[in-house]
Protein backbone atom coordinates (compact mmCIF):
# COMPACT_ATOMS: atom_id res chain seq x y z
CA UNK A 1 0.00 0.00 0.00
CA UNK A 2 1.50 3.59 -1.29
CA UNK A 3 2.27 5.88 1.93
CA UNK A 4 -0.43 8.90 1.83
CA UNK A 5 -1.93 11.05 4.39
CA UNK A 6 -5.39 9.95 3.71
CA UNK A 7 -8.44 8.19 6.07
CA UNK A 8 -7.96 4.12 5.92
CA UNK A 9 -11.12 2.70 3.71
CA UNK A 10 -13.24 -0.07 5.89
CA UNK A 11 -11.48 -2.57 3.29
CA UNK A 12 -7.73 -1.26 4.08
CA UNK A 13 -8.69 -1.24 7.94
CA UNK A 14 -10.68 -4.99 8.06
CA UNK A 15 -8.32 -6.88 5.87
CA UNK A 16 -5.41 -5.70 7.90
CA UNK A 17 -7.61 -6.39 11.44
CA UNK A 18 -7.33 -9.81 10.76
CA UNK A 19 -4.05 -9.94 10.65
CA UNK A 20 -3.30 -7.86 13.58
CA UNK A 21 -5.71 -9.75 16.06
CA UNK A 22 -3.99 -13.31 15.20
CA UNK A 23 -0.61 -12.06 16.44
CA UNK A 24 -1.63 -13.37 19.84
CA UNK A 25 -4.40 -15.81 20.48
CA UNK A 26 -6.39 -12.59 23.15
CA UNK A 27 -6.32 -11.19 20.43
CA UNK A 28 -9.18 -13.32 19.48
CA UNK A 29 -11.13 -12.28 22.80
CA UNK A 30 -11.62 -8.52 20.82
CA UNK A 31 -15.40 -7.82 20.29
CA UNK A 32 -15.71 -4.35 19.25
CA UNK A 33 -19.53 -4.24 19.58
CA UNK A 34 -18.76 -5.81 23.24
CA UNK A 35 -15.94 -3.02 24.08
CA UNK A 36 -18.27 -0.09 22.74
CA UNK A 37 -20.85 -1.09 25.66
CA UNK A 38 -18.17 -1.71 28.30
CA UNK A 39 -16.55 2.23 27.32
CA UNK A 40 -20.69 3.30 27.88
CA UNK A 41 -20.92 2.16 30.92
CA UNK A 42 -18.09 4.13 32.07
CA UNK A 43 -18.23 6.88 34.53
CA UNK A 44 -17.47 9.84 33.11
CA UNK A 45 -15.11 10.71 35.95
CA UNK A 46 -12.77 7.56 34.44
CA UNK A 47 -12.56 8.90 31.15
CA UNK A 48 -9.31 10.39 30.48
CA UNK A 49 -9.84 12.75 27.91
CA UNK A 50 -12.92 14.35 29.47
CA UNK A 51 -10.90 14.92 32.86
CA UNK A 52 -8.38 16.66 30.70
CA UNK A 53 -10.80 18.93 29.27
CA UNK A 54 -12.13 19.99 32.49
CA UNK A 55 -9.21 20.54 33.99
CA UNK A 56 -8.32 22.89 30.82
CA UNK A 57 -11.43 24.69 31.00
CA UNK A 58 -10.83 25.29 35.05
CA UNK A 59 -7.23 26.58 34.00
CA UNK A 60 -5.88 23.28 36.36
CA UNK A 61 -2.55 21.49 36.16
CA UNK A 62 -3.46 17.51 36.74
CA UNK A 63 -0.47 15.11 37.36
CA UNK A 64 0.00 11.70 36.07
CA UNK A 65 3.00 9.20 37.29
CA UNK A 66 4.97 6.51 35.06
CA UNK A 67 4.61 2.89 36.70
CA UNK A 68 3.68 -0.80 35.59
CA UNK A 69 4.66 -3.99 36.79
CA UNK A 70 4.22 -7.50 35.61
CA UNK A 71 0.87 -9.08 37.16
CA UNK A 72 -2.27 -7.20 37.14
CA UNK A 73 -3.13 -7.62 40.71
CA UNK A 74 0.70 -6.00 41.23
CA UNK A 75 -0.63 -3.59 39.22
CA UNK A 76 -3.72 -2.40 40.38
CA UNK A 77 -1.91 -2.45 43.72
CA UNK A 78 0.87 -0.01 42.68
CA UNK A 79 -2.00 2.01 40.75
CA UNK A 80 -3.96 2.20 43.57
CA UNK A 81 -1.22 3.47 46.36
CA UNK A 82 -0.07 6.26 43.69
CA UNK A 83 -3.94 7.15 43.69
CA UNK A 84 -4.70 7.28 47.23
CA UNK A 85 -1.14 7.86 48.57
CA UNK A 86 0.01 9.82 46.07
CA UNK A 87 -2.99 11.90 45.22
CA UNK A 88 -2.59 11.03 41.39
CA UNK A 89 -5.32 12.85 39.16
CA UNK A 90 -4.36 10.61 36.27
CA UNK A 91 -3.17 6.90 36.19
CA UNK A 92 -0.12 4.93 33.84
CA UNK A 93 0.13 1.83 33.00
CA UNK A 94 3.36 1.30 31.16
CA UNK A 95 4.38 -1.57 29.05
CA UNK A 96 7.31 -3.95 29.06
CA UNK A 97 10.09 -3.81 26.93
CA UNK A 98 8.97 -7.08 25.76
CA UNK A 99 5.86 -6.20 24.11
CA UNK A 100 6.98 -2.64 22.90
CA UNK A 101 9.33 -4.94 20.49
CA UNK A 102 6.47 -7.54 19.75
CA UNK A 103 7.87 -10.30 21.54
CA UNK A 104 5.06 -11.96 23.40
CA UNK A 105 6.82 -15.16 24.16
CA UNK A 106 9.51 -13.55 26.28
CA UNK A 107 6.79 -11.57 27.72
CA UNK A 108 4.90 -14.50 28.86
CA UNK A 109 8.13 -16.06 30.12
CA UNK A 110 8.87 -13.01 32.32
CA UNK A 111 5.08 -13.44 33.67
CA UNK A 112 6.01 -17.01 34.41
CA UNK A 113 9.10 -15.77 36.70
CA UNK A 114 6.85 -12.57 38.26
CA UNK A 115 4.86 -15.49 39.89
CA UNK A 116 7.48 -17.59 40.49
CA UNK A 117 10.05 -14.89 42.07
CA UNK A 118 6.62 -13.06 43.70
CA UNK A 119 8.49 -9.65 41.95
CA UNK A 120 7.84 -8.33 38.82
CA UNK A 121 10.08 -9.84 36.44
CA UNK A 122 9.23 -7.46 33.60
CA UNK A 123 9.89 -3.49 33.54
CA UNK A 124 6.06 -3.10 32.74
CA UNK A 125 2.50 -4.50 32.65
CA UNK A 126 2.26 -7.27 28.95
CA UNK A 127 -1.02 -5.87 28.30
CA UNK A 128 -1.23 -8.19 25.18
CA UNK A 129 -0.19 -11.38 26.86
CA UNK A 130 -2.69 -10.84 29.99
CA UNK A 131 -5.86 -10.13 27.58
CA UNK A 132 -8.48 -7.43 27.78
CA UNK A 133 -10.71 -8.88 30.34
CA UNK A 134 -7.69 -9.60 32.83
CA UNK A 135 -6.74 -5.51 32.55
CA UNK A 136 -10.35 -4.74 32.67
CA UNK A 137 -9.75 -5.67 35.99
CA UNK A 138 -7.67 -2.20 35.98
CA UNK A 139 -10.45 -0.18 34.86
CA UNK A 140 -12.63 -1.63 37.18
CA UNK A 141 -10.90 -1.18 40.80
CA UNK A 142 -9.34 2.13 40.06
CA UNK A 143 -11.33 5.70 40.40
CA UNK A 144 -8.96 7.30 38.30
CA UNK A 145 -9.06 7.36 34.32
CA UNK A 146 -5.69 5.50 33.55
CA UNK A 147 -3.45 5.44 30.19
CA UNK A 148 -1.25 3.61 28.13
CA UNK A 149 2.25 4.39 27.89
CA UNK A 150 4.76 2.14 25.73
CA UNK A 151 7.16 2.78 23.12
CA UNK A 152 5.95 0.64 20.63
CA UNK A 153 6.79 0.80 16.73
CA UNK A 154 4.32 -1.28 15.64
CA UNK A 155 1.65 -1.15 18.64
CA UNK A 156 -1.56 -2.49 16.53
CA UNK A 157 -2.33 -5.63 18.35
CA UNK A 158 -1.65 -3.43 21.87
CA UNK A 159 -4.06 -0.76 20.23
CA UNK A 160 -6.68 -3.27 19.96
CA UNK A 161 -6.69 -5.24 23.17
CA UNK A 162 -6.01 -1.74 25.24
CA UNK A 163 -9.18 -0.26 23.68
CA UNK A 164 -11.19 -3.40 24.08
CA UNK A 165 -9.82 -3.56 27.74
CA UNK A 166 -11.35 -0.04 28.30
CA UNK A 167 -8.26 1.77 28.54
CA UNK A 168 -9.25 6.01 27.43
CA UNK A 169 -6.08 7.42 26.64
CA UNK A 170 -3.18 6.20 25.05
CA UNK A 171 0.63 7.58 23.85
CA UNK A 172 2.55 6.90 21.02
CA UNK A 173 2.90 7.76 17.06
CA UNK A 174 4.70 6.74 13.65
CA UNK A 175 7.68 9.40 14.62
CA UNK A 176 7.83 9.35 18.28
CA UNK A 177 7.88 5.97 18.99
CA UNK A 178 10.23 4.94 16.31
CA UNK A 179 13.26 7.27 15.49
CA UNK A 180 14.24 8.15 19.21
CA UNK A 181 13.67 4.13 19.66
CA UNK A 182 14.15 2.00 17.32
CA UNK A 183 17.53 2.08 14.94
CA UNK A 184 16.61 -0.02 11.62
CA UNK A 185 12.44 0.21 11.75
CA UNK A 186 11.56 2.04 8.41
CA UNK A 187 9.39 5.39 8.86
CA UNK A 188 6.70 4.44 6.22
CA UNK A 189 5.92 1.28 8.16
CA UNK A 190 5.75 3.19 11.55
CA UNK A 191 3.73 5.79 9.98
CA UNK A 192 1.32 3.24 8.22
CA UNK A 193 1.05 0.82 11.64
CA UNK A 194 0.26 4.11 13.66
CA UNK A 195 -2.44 5.15 10.84
CA UNK A 196 -4.04 1.74 11.85
CA UNK A 197 -3.98 2.80 15.45
CA UNK A 198 -5.18 6.19 14.84
CA UNK A 199 -8.11 5.17 12.45
CA UNK A 200 -9.16 2.36 15.23
CA UNK A 201 -9.02 5.45 17.67
CA UNK A 202 -11.24 7.28 14.92
CA UNK A 203 -13.97 3.89 14.48
CA UNK A 204 -14.45 4.04 18.54
CA UNK A 205 -14.98 7.66 17.92
CA UNK A 206 -17.57 7.36 15.55
CA UNK A 207 -19.30 5.04 17.52
CA UNK A 208 -19.76 7.89 20.67
CA UNK A 209 -16.28 6.66 22.82
CA UNK A 210 -13.69 8.99 23.37
CA UNK A 211 -10.10 8.11 23.53
CA UNK A 212 -7.16 10.74 24.00
CA UNK A 213 -4.13 10.10 22.13
CA UNK A 214 -0.71 11.50 23.17
CA UNK A 215 2.12 11.84 20.87
CA UNK A 216 5.10 11.16 22.73
CA UNK A 217 6.56 14.94 23.64
CA UNK A 218 10.26 14.73 24.97
CA UNK A 219 11.83 12.24 21.86
CA UNK A 220 15.12 11.56 22.86
CA UNK A 221 14.61 13.76 25.99
CA UNK A 222 18.03 15.48 25.46
CA UNK A 223 18.19 18.67 24.29
CA UNK A 224 15.66 18.79 22.27
CA UNK A 225 15.10 22.17 20.42
CA UNK A 226 11.08 23.27 21.50
CA UNK A 227 10.89 23.64 17.32
CA UNK A 228 11.53 19.91 17.04
CA UNK A 229 9.63 18.37 19.40
CA UNK A 230 6.60 20.99 18.61
CA UNK A 231 6.84 20.27 14.66
CA UNK A 232 6.59 15.91 15.50
CA UNK A 233 3.93 16.78 17.81
CA UNK A 234 2.06 18.88 15.10
CA UNK A 235 2.60 16.00 12.11
CA UNK A 236 1.64 13.23 14.65
CA UNK A 237 -1.56 15.15 15.31
CA UNK A 238 -2.46 16.39 11.67
CA UNK A 239 -1.91 12.56 10.91
CA UNK A 240 -3.97 11.45 13.73
CA UNK A 241 -6.65 14.04 13.16
CA UNK A 242 -7.32 12.65 9.08
CA UNK A 243 -8.32 8.93 11.17
CA UNK A 244 -10.42 10.33 12.74
CA UNK A 245 -9.25 11.11 16.58
CA UNK A 246 -10.89 13.55 17.66
CA UNK A 247 -9.03 14.27 21.47
CA UNK A 248 -5.36 15.12 21.69
CA UNK A 249 -2.89 16.13 24.30
CA UNK A 250 0.54 17.30 23.03
CA UNK A 251 3.61 17.26 25.02
CA UNK A 252 6.86 18.72 25.36
CA UNK A 253 9.97 17.73 27.53
CA UNK A 254 11.51 20.17 30.24
CA UNK A 255 14.45 22.02 28.77
CA UNK A 256 15.48 23.80 31.79
CA UNK A 257 14.92 27.49 30.91
CA UNK A 258 11.81 28.98 32.60
CA UNK A 259 11.21 31.45 29.84
CA UNK A 260 12.07 29.03 27.18
CA UNK A 261 10.05 26.37 28.93
CA UNK A 262 6.71 28.01 29.51
CA UNK A 263 7.27 29.68 26.41
CA UNK A 264 6.82 26.23 24.51
CA UNK A 265 3.68 25.02 26.00
CA UNK A 266 1.95 27.95 25.16
CA UNK A 267 3.10 28.05 21.81
CA UNK A 268 2.75 24.07 21.66
CA UNK A 269 -1.37 24.78 22.44
CA UNK A 270 -1.76 26.93 19.96
CA UNK A 271 0.40 26.10 16.68
CA UNK A 272 -0.90 22.75 16.73
CA UNK A 273 -4.93 24.29 17.11
CA UNK A 274 -3.83 26.49 14.13
CA UNK A 275 -2.38 23.51 12.12
CA UNK A 276 -5.45 21.25 12.38
CA UNK A 277 -7.97 24.56 11.96
CA UNK A 278 -5.74 25.12 8.79
CA UNK A 279 -6.03 21.85 7.55
CA UNK A 280 -9.63 21.52 7.93
CA UNK A 281 -9.96 19.22 11.78
CA UNK A 282 -12.26 21.82 13.42
CA UNK A 283 -13.59 19.61 15.75
CA UNK A 284 -10.28 18.05 17.24
CA UNK A 285 -9.65 19.18 21.37
CA UNK A 286 -6.55 19.96 22.22
CA UNK A 287 -4.62 19.83 25.48
CA UNK A 288 -0.68 19.72 26.74
CA UNK A 289 1.62 18.09 28.64
CA UNK A 290 4.87 19.03 30.48
CA UNK A 291 6.57 15.96 30.90
CA UNK A 292 9.34 16.60 33.82
CA UNK A 293 12.99 16.08 33.43
CA UNK A 294 14.03 13.94 31.16
CA UNK A 295 17.86 13.47 31.10
CA UNK A 296 20.27 12.53 33.81
CA UNK A 297 19.31 13.17 37.50
CA UNK A 298 21.26 13.62 40.90
CA UNK A 299 21.44 10.71 42.72
CA UNK A 300 20.23 12.24 46.02
CA UNK A 301 17.04 12.76 46.96
CA UNK A 302 17.02 16.22 48.15
CA UNK A 303 18.63 17.39 44.70
CA UNK A 304 16.54 15.06 42.92
CA UNK A 305 13.32 16.56 44.63
CA UNK A 306 14.39 20.37 43.72
CA UNK A 307 14.95 19.07 39.90
CA UNK A 308 11.17 17.52 40.44
CA UNK A 309 9.86 20.88 41.78
CA UNK A 310 11.70 23.11 39.00
CA UNK A 311 9.51 21.06 36.27
CA UNK A 312 6.61 21.49 38.53
CA UNK A 313 7.37 25.19 38.29
CA UNK A 314 7.17 24.99 34.92
CA UNK A 315 3.98 23.11 34.51
CA UNK A 316 2.17 25.20 36.80
CA UNK A 317 3.36 28.81 35.64
CA UNK A 318 2.82 27.61 31.50
CA UNK A 319 -0.78 26.32 32.66
CA UNK A 320 -0.09 22.77 31.25
CA UNK A 321 -3.07 20.47 31.49
CA UNK A 322 -1.40 17.78 32.54
CA UNK A 323 2.59 17.08 33.82
CA UNK A 324 4.16 13.71 33.96
CA UNK A 325 6.20 13.34 37.28
CA UNK A 326 9.31 11.99 37.98
CA UNK A 327 10.52 10.28 41.45
CA UNK A 328 13.18 11.37 43.67
CA UNK A 329 15.15 7.56 42.96
CA UNK A 330 14.99 8.77 39.06
CA UNK A 331 19.09 8.21 38.90
CA UNK A 332 18.44 5.05 40.79
CA UNK A 333 16.27 2.53 38.55
CA UNK A 334 13.22 2.04 39.33
CA UNK A 335 11.34 3.49 42.37
CA UNK A 336 9.73 2.03 45.09
CA UNK A 337 5.48 3.02 45.33
CA UNK A 338 6.72 5.54 48.01
CA UNK A 339 9.26 7.27 46.18
CA UNK A 340 7.00 7.81 43.24
CA UNK A 341 3.78 8.89 45.52
CA UNK A 342 6.49 11.57 46.88
CA UNK A 343 6.91 13.39 44.04
CA UNK A 344 3.51 13.22 42.79
CA UNK A 345 2.88 15.39 46.37
CA UNK A 346 5.63 17.15 45.81
CA UNK A 347 4.48 17.96 42.37
CA UNK A 348 1.18 18.95 43.49
CA UNK A 349 2.14 21.26 46.47
CA UNK A 350 4.28 23.31 44.04
CA UNK A 351 1.00 23.48 41.54
CA UNK A 352 -1.17 24.35 44.48
CA UNK A 353 0.51 27.37 45.12
CA UNK A 354 1.42 28.82 41.88
CA UNK A 355 -2.26 27.74 40.64
CA UNK A 356 -3.33 31.32 40.50
CA UNK A 357 0.26 32.99 39.00
CA UNK A 358 0.61 34.05 35.61
CA UNK A 359 3.97 34.39 33.67
CA UNK A 360 2.90 33.89 30.11
CA UNK A 361 2.26 37.31 29.32
CA UNK A 362 5.56 39.02 30.37
CA UNK A 363 7.50 40.16 27.50
CA UNK A 364 10.70 37.45 27.32
CA UNK A 365 7.85 35.09 27.77
CA UNK A 366 5.80 36.48 24.51
CA UNK A 367 9.22 37.14 22.34
CA UNK A 368 10.31 33.36 23.04
CA UNK A 369 6.74 32.17 22.11
CA UNK A 370 7.31 34.18 18.50
CA UNK A 371 10.63 32.38 18.30
CA UNK A 372 9.62 29.03 18.78
CA UNK A 373 6.53 29.46 16.78
CA UNK A 374 8.66 30.84 13.54
CA UNK A 375 10.93 27.86 14.06
CA UNK A 376 8.54 25.64 13.87
CA UNK A 377 6.63 26.77 10.70
CA UNK A 378 10.08 27.06 9.11
CA UNK A 379 9.86 23.39 9.47
CA UNK A 380 6.12 21.95 9.40
CA UNK A 381 5.59 23.83 6.33
CA UNK A 382 8.67 22.82 4.77
CA UNK A 383 7.31 19.42 5.49
CA UNK A 384 3.80 19.80 3.52
CA UNK A 385 6.28 21.08 0.84
CA UNK A 386 8.43 18.17 0.23
CA UNK A 387 5.33 15.79 0.33
CA UNK A 388 3.99 18.07 -2.08
CA UNK A 389 0.76 18.84 0.24
CA UNK A 390 1.02 15.09 1.32
CA UNK A 391 2.08 15.50 5.00
CA UNK A 392 2.92 10.85 5.50
CA UNK A 393 5.01 11.65 2.50
CA UNK A 394 6.56 14.77 3.54
CA UNK A 395 7.48 13.30 7.08
CA UNK A 396 9.39 10.60 5.23
CA UNK A 397 11.31 13.03 2.59
CA UNK A 398 11.67 15.11 5.16
CA UNK A 399 13.68 12.93 7.28
CA UNK A 400 15.75 12.02 4.89
CA UNK A 401 16.85 15.55 3.87
CA UNK A 402 17.74 16.19 7.90
CA UNK A 403 14.32 18.82 7.86
CA UNK A 404 13.53 17.37 10.83
CA UNK A 405 16.29 15.99 12.46
CA UNK A 406 16.43 14.86 16.66
CA UNK A 407 19.02 15.22 18.73
CA UNK A 408 20.89 11.99 19.63
CA UNK A 409 17.80 9.52 18.03
CA UNK A 410 19.49 5.84 17.39
CA UNK A 411 17.41 5.40 14.30
CA UNK A 412 19.43 5.60 11.11
CA UNK A 413 16.51 7.44 9.13
CA UNK A 414 17.42 10.34 11.51
CA UNK A 415 20.37 12.54 9.98
CA UNK A 416 21.85 13.14 12.91
CA UNK A 417 23.49 16.53 11.80
CA UNK A 418 21.92 19.39 13.77
CA UNK A 419 23.65 20.29 16.87
CA UNK A 420 21.91 21.78 19.47
CA UNK A 421 23.43 23.58 22.61
CA UNK A 422 22.36 25.79 25.70
CA UNK A 423 22.79 29.56 25.29
CA UNK A 424 24.17 31.63 28.37
CA UNK A 425 20.50 31.51 30.10
CA UNK A 426 20.79 27.72 29.71
CA UNK A 427 17.48 27.88 26.87
CA UNK A 428 18.37 25.24 23.94
CA UNK A 429 19.46 26.89 20.54
CA UNK A 430 21.04 25.51 17.54
CA UNK A 431 24.83 25.65 17.03
CA UNK A 432 24.68 23.76 13.82
CA UNK A 433 21.09 23.61 12.05
CA UNK A 434 22.42 21.59 8.82
CA UNK A 435 19.17 20.59 6.84
CA UNK A 436 16.80 22.29 9.15
CA UNK A 437 15.38 25.04 6.92
CA UNK A 438 15.85 27.73 9.69
CA UNK A 439 15.60 31.62 7.60
CA UNK A 440 18.29 33.30 7.87
CA UNK A 441 17.38 35.99 10.78
CA UNK A 442 16.13 32.52 12.81
CA UNK A 443 20.06 30.95 12.08
CA UNK A 444 21.21 34.50 12.83
CA UNK A 445 19.64 34.85 16.30
CA UNK A 446 20.32 31.06 17.22
CA UNK A 447 24.32 31.85 16.67
CA UNK A 448 24.04 35.08 18.74
CA UNK A 449 22.43 33.51 21.78
CA UNK A 450 25.16 30.94 21.64
CA UNK A 451 28.06 32.98 20.88
CA UNK A 452 27.13 35.76 24.12
CA UNK A 453 27.69 32.32 25.97
CA UNK A 454 30.89 31.39 24.14
CA UNK A 455 32.34 34.91 25.15
CA UNK A 456 30.95 34.53 28.77
CA UNK A 457 32.61 30.93 29.03
CA UNK A 458 35.92 32.47 27.37
CA UNK A 459 36.01 29.04 24.83
CA UNK A 460 35.28 28.60 21.29
CA UNK A 461 31.01 27.23 20.70
CA UNK A 462 31.91 23.59 19.88
CA UNK A 463 30.50 19.94 20.63
CA UNK A 464 32.14 20.44 23.78
CA UNK A 465 29.33 22.42 24.76
CA UNK A 466 26.91 20.00 23.69
CA UNK A 467 28.50 17.23 25.85
CA UNK A 468 28.87 19.55 29.08
CA UNK A 469 25.35 20.26 28.90
CA UNK A 470 23.89 16.71 28.91
CA UNK A 471 25.52 16.14 32.10
CA UNK A 472 25.24 19.62 33.56
CA UNK A 473 21.84 18.81 35.79
CA UNK A 474 23.11 15.66 37.30
CA UNK A 475 26.56 17.96 38.25
CA UNK A 476 23.99 20.31 39.63
CA UNK A 477 24.03 22.72 37.40
CA UNK A 478 21.91 23.72 34.22
CA UNK A 479 24.66 24.88 31.70
CA UNK A 480 27.56 22.98 31.51
CA UNK A 481 30.13 25.10 32.44
CA UNK A 482 33.90 24.51 31.91
CA UNK A 483 34.74 25.56 35.20
CA UNK A 484 31.81 23.64 36.97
Amino acid sequence: MELQNKKLTNDEFYSQQKEVLAQWPTGADVDFDEAVKFHQNLPEHKVFGKKLIKAKQEGKTLIQPRAGVALVKDHIELLTYLQDKGGADLLPTTIDSYTRQNRYKEAEVGIQESVRESKSMLNGLPVVNHGLYACRDIINELDTPVQIRHGTPDARLLTEISYAAGFTSYEGGGISYNIPYAKNVQLEKTIRDWQYCDRLTGIYEEAGISINREPYGPLTGTLVPPCISHAVAIIESLLAAEQGVKNITVGYGQCGNLVQDVAAIRSLGSLTEEYLHKYGYDDVEVTTVLHQWMGGFPQDEAQAFSVISWGSTIAALSKATKVIVKTPHEAMGVPTKEANAQGLRCTKQIINMLGDQQLSNTSHVVQEMMIISAETRCIVDKVFELGEGDLAVGTVRAFQAGVIDIPFAPSKFNAGKMLPARDNAGAIRILNPAGVPLTKELKDFNKEKIEERAQYEKRPASFQMVIDDVYAISKGRLVGRPWK
